[in-house]
């Protein structure tokens, strides 16, 4: 028996809620509908359809059969419609969340170069630290760069970046350098206000994440303005590696605590479901983890 065949004839016949029906639809003689269900009936040896003069109703395993073949069909057409589209040229739109300061650093000379590589994909980016919606907001792709995932979360890691502790030259020479996370209750922080653990901050000491409270100064929700603050003498940041960089290789700011480093935030592609992905997502989500992992991380 053509397993997979009967499976779909039979979900024709479910939906459609008739033979006639789901004959008309596929084609066919209602004959040829009843005698396939009623041989599917005969070899799975259970009855899945109640027929009257009136209508046509799902038994109990008819309907637990019906979402098993609608699971099965499904992944079925996901993996011929992947096959398929590795002969097809990527194409259609594509609207990417990203985030506002590693998006306009790292991300966008890649994906600059992703549509020069791929001209038949419309590229539609959407700037934002927010938190996005994916499904009501309509984004087939967001990054976004954390320590942590949030329950039911749909991703892959593409890459990853450091967190270096920072302040200016100014600011030690007036407040002195902090030698151990302990000593930074003491000092004042700068904080990222769109981390709810911003009042703490995470380090390596010894074999142990430990969380080191910190009295903050000054807040904000983007990475840069904290830089400038830091910058400015104003107090200690935690910052990523793809903002402090041109700051550090002039001098601006220097390292502190490096033997007690924050571990690294993850760098990842979420999606808004586990259906099937278009061909076009997967092909940017491929360029964007050999470009972030293949070429290294964010330096």
């Amino acid at each position: 028996m053509d397993r997979l065949g009967a499976m779909h004839w039979f979900m024709r016949v479910a939906e459609r809620g008739s033979f006639t029906a789901a004959a008309e639809q596929l084609g066919v003689a209602r004959s040829v509908v009843t005698r396939r269900i009623a041989a599917l009936e005969n070899y799975l040896g259970v009855k899945l359809m109640e027929r009257s003069t009136r209508r046509l109703t799902l038994t109990a395993a008819g309907a637990a059969y019906l979402e098993q073949c609608r699971v099965i069909l499904d992944r079925v057409e996901a993996a011929e419609t992947e096959v398929a589209e590795q002969r097809l040229t990527p194409r259609g739109p594509l609207r990417i969340g990203l985030p506002l300061v590693f998006g306009l650093k790292r991300l966008l000379p890649l994906l600059l170069e992703f549509a020069q590589r791929y001209p038949e994909i419309h590229l539609d980016m959407d700037y934002t630290d927010r938190r996005l919606n994916l499904i009501e907001e309509g984004v087939d792709l967001s990054i976004r760069i954390t320590d942590h995932l949030e329950p039911g979360d749909i991703a892959r890691q593409v890459g990853s970046c450091r967190l270096y502790v920072i302040a200016s030259p100014d600011y030690l020479a007036r407040r002195g350098r902090p030698m151990h996370p302990g000593e930074l209750k003491h000092h004042e922080c700068l904080t990222y206000t769109l981390d709810t653990r911003n009042a703490t901050w995470l380090f390596q000491i010894g074999d142990c994440l430990e969380s080191t409270p910190v009295r903050s100064r000054l807040s904000a929700n983007n990475g840069e303005a904290l830089m400038e603050a830091a910058v400015a003498g104003m107090g200690i940041a935690v910052q990523p590696d793809f903002i402090i960089e041109p700051y550090r290789a002039a001098g601006s700011v220097e390292v502190l605590l490096e033997s007690f480093a924050p571990p690294a935030l993850g760098i990842y592609a979420l999606l808004p479901s586990h259906r099937h992905m278009p061909h076009r997502v997967r092909v940017l989500i491929d360029f964007l983890a050999a470009q972030l992992r293949g070429g290294g991380s964010p330096q």
